[in-house]
């Protein structure tokens, strides 16, 4: 995009949505949840309070340019550095895309709010709804997801049910594994179980093959998801990013990230600033630094700091 919006980002080049324009309709990192496996690390605004948090005209006006100047894209995807369905008006803005474009229109969202109606309502305008499982009872879903204070196991898998009798789209579930946490098969069992209660069209399962939030949240290895994935009704796919991208040079954003990483450490948030890039496009390109092993990362003071492989073997010799 050769004009810099404040709501958009991308497009994003992506191996399941092809080329998707992202729309953020929170501030970051504002969430009903603080997932222990969050790549953008903890959240800062932990509500269940849906608000206007973007200005929705704002939102509209960039979205028509970019129709108008660019509109290229494979999908236009609600998603971000937080919950969207956590905006009040993210079905207007869907009901506007829809009426604009015949571009495929998707919503990222953990799910937690879809027992609401006028939630399902809003997100039933979208083509492919991804949600999120990744716990089965009260515990699970507190370890692993934390939700806001007062949120109930009940109230997402009602909502997910629901949404699932109400919506004629492509319903998608994702299953974040972790290793000690919900990936032995008992555990699995019981997430499949109520999957398969929620009927979707598509299961995929995913691992921290990036740095979370806590380092509790540990990856599951391949051959275990590849073994796992037959629990699941329907089969699940694997989508986690084990390889690093074969052969070909580092892109330009890549190489001048390596070179920053090279001079010092830094957080995916300052990166962000410095390159004045969305934390969505800042995350897959560390993915894809820290797949081809030319970058590491440690946790200090609640915060990941990402830095050259190389600069920190020659601290080390």
């Amino acid at each position: 995009m050769s004009r810099s919006y404040k709501h958009l980002f991308g497009p994003v080049p992506s191996r399941r949505f092809g080329r998707s324009l992202g729309i953020d309709l929170t501030p970051f990192k504002t969430c009903s949840y603080d997932c222990i496996f969050c790549q953008l690390g903890h959240t800062t605004r932990h509500t269940l309070e849906r608000d206007n948090y973007v200005d929705v005209a704002e939102t509209l006006a960039e979205i028509e340019h970019w129709l108008e100047n660019d509109g290229k894209a494979d999908q236009i995807t609600l998603a971000g550095s937080g919950e969207p369905t956590l905006h009040a008006g993210f079905g207007e803005i869907l009901g506007f895309i829809k009426a604009r474009t015949k571009i495929r229109v998707a919503i990222l969202t953990n799910g937690s709010m879809l027992y609401l109606p006028e939630v399902r309502k809003a997100a039933a305008m979208a083509d492919i709804v991804k949600i999120s499982l990744s716990a089965w009872d009260q515990q699970s879903l507190e370890t692993i997801n934390r939700p806001a204070p007062g949120y109930r196991f009940e109230q997402l898998i009602d909502g997910e049910k629901r949404f699932r009798d109400e919506f004629k789209g492509q319903l998608w579930i994702e299953v974040f594994m972790l290793d000690g946490i919900n990936a032995t098969p008992a555990e699995v069992t019981k997430i499949a179980a109520l999957v398969k209660q929620i009927r979707p069209d598509r299961v995929q399962l995913n691992t921290c093959v990036r740095p979370p939030a806590e380092e509790s949240a540990r990856l599951v290895p391949r051959q275990t998801l590849i073994e796992l994935a037959a629990v699941f009704e329907p089969a699940a796919e694997i989508i986690a990013e084990y390889r690093a991208a074969e052969g070909g040079e580092v892109k330009v954003n890549e190489q001048a990230i390596l070179e920053m990483l090279q001079r010092r450490p830094c957080t995916a948030s300052q990166i962000s600033e410095v390159f004045g890039m969305h934390l969505n496009e800042v995350s897959k390109y560390l993915g894809m630094l820290t797949r081809a092993e030319q970058i590491t990362a440690t946790h200090r003071s609640n915060d990941v700091y990402y830095f050259s492989r190389k600069t920190h073997s020659n601290k080390l010799s």
